[in-house]
């Protein structure tokens, strides 16, 4: 009879510490890669903000999630995509084929040329 209780004892622990190692990693597994908070700002694992985010949507990408309307920690700029024009301060819209396209660090994007010019933007001359 003693045994029988000890080996039932040892079994249900067994089964609880199986239970609890289980949903910590799930929890783990399920922890989204990039996590786009309420304010909109996307924090990736590298941000000192990304473990104090509660309440946020999951994204698999920091891409993705600048994508859908967020936007990168001020300390973590977005690298712009190789097809985004770029429009300078002074106005003037930079696609990748301008040279000086890498070195126009402040800009706001646009999709096509089209749409920079559209906006009051400037071919380069």
């Amino acid at each position: 009879m003693q045994h029988a209780i000890i080996r039932s004892t040892l079994a249900i622990g067994l089964v609880c510490g199986l239970g609890v190692a289980l949903a910590a990693d799930k929890k783990e597994a399920a922890e989204p890669v990039v996590k786009k908070s309420d304010a909109g700002i996307c924090h990736d694992k590298s941000s000192p903000s990304f473990g104090n985010t509660k309440k946020f949507t999951p994204f698999a990408s920091m891409d993705e999630c600048v994508k859908s309307g967020g936007k990168p920690p001020a300390a973590q700029p977005a690298a712009p995509a190789a097809d985004v024009v770029k429009k300078s301060d002074s106005g003037i819209c930079h696609d990748a084929k301008s040279p000086s396209y890498e070195r126009t660090k402040k800009f706001t994007e646009f999709k096509t040329l089209d749409e920079c010019v559209k906006s009051g933007g400037k071919l380069p001359k």
